[in-house]
């Protein structure tokens, strides 16, 4: 059975050309073929006054040309496809996902407004795309400091105790083997714990303190690390239990890390769309390091 590409999206910016460059290393990595893609916006088809007679020719294509040029003197280069593409990019990117093992693109492309952080098409890609997507930010986001994080490579990966999804913590903890880098597993709990009564505005005091549940989350958070430990016995892991917000924890993280790992929501009978939640979308905005959202394993049968 041949091994799925990495997809490299491009379009020509500097931005595509840094997730171009993360995605030949994963797939050096990965030992995977990488497969760079051009989506054009306007196709040819939208002109009343051209007949097309095929897909569009990626010999002609002057961004893959750029890219060939980019990547010429790349040692080691692993089997590379360049692929050109007509349609919308937010639509035809995501779509990308059934035949890759890993989709990257950078924060934003040519279009769009400059003030933006995140381009629609990565946001589309992290939502729709059926494989993992990483978003390369780019370089100089400053984030807060609050992490503590020891010296040597690092991933960071953030756990959902209420909801841990396996897919998410399979994608870190290979990640961080091939890197040979520590993981760092960033879990946060709601403080101070809050009881509704039945009257409408009235809080009762909490029946537990915050040392309860700090002790409860770190218990659940050993227990959900525990089989992926004994697949990999060789990575660090470094839990990072906080009150507060998820998102703020796992952006100062991001710091200096090689990459920090979030999951996308799971589809609910009551919201079926996709989505990627707020957490996730908030270190997809801010995060300092390269973002890899994982979609949810498929439900067991």
């Amino acid at each position: 059975m041949s091994t799925l590409p990495v997809i490299a999206a491009v379009d020509g910016s500097d931005d595509s050309l840094r997730a171009l460059d993360w995605a030949l290393d994963a797939a050096r990595g990965r030992e995977a073929p990488l497969r760079v893609v051009h989506v054009r916006q306007y196709a040819a088809w939208l002109q009343a006054d051209v007949l097309v007679s095929g897909p569009p020719d990626a010999e002609e294509d002057p961004v893959l040309g750029q890219v060939r040029s980019h990547l010429a003197e790349v040692p080691d280069r692993p089997d590379t496809e360049y692929v050109a593409l007509e349609g919308a990019p937010s639509a035809v990117l995501p779509e990308l996902g059934a035949t890759a093992q890993l989709l990257v693109l950078g924060s934003r492309g040519r279009g769009g407004f400059a003030s933006l952080i995140l381009g629609s098409n990565g946001m589309a890609a992290a939502r729709d795309a059926e494989c993992p997507v990483v978003v390369v930010p780019r370089p100089g986001r400053e984030v807060h400091e609050g992490v503590p994080t020891g010296p040597g490579p690092r991933v960071v990966v953030g756990l959902q105790v209420d909801s841990p999804d396996e897919a998410v913590l399979d994608l870190a903890f290979a990640e961080a083997a091939r890197r040979g880098a520590r993981l760092q597993v960033v879990a946060a709990y709601p403080s101070p714990v809050q009881i509704w009564t039945a009257a409408p505005g009235q809080i009762l005091p909490p029946t537990v303190d915050d040392q309860s549940v700090e002790n409860e989350t770190r218990a659940l958070v050993d227990g959900f690390l525990a089989p992926h430990q004994a697949r990999h016995p060789d990575i660090h892991t470094d839990p990072y239990v906080a009150p507060g917000d998820a998102a703020g924890h796992l952006v100062a993280a991001s710091k200096d890390a090689e990459l920090t790992v979030v999951g996308r929501h799971r589809r609910r009978l009551l919201a079926p769309a996709r989505m990627l939640g707020s957490v996730t979308q908030a270190v997809l905005l801010h995060a300092a390091s390269p973002i890899a959202v994982v979609p949810p394993s498929p439900p067991e049968d």
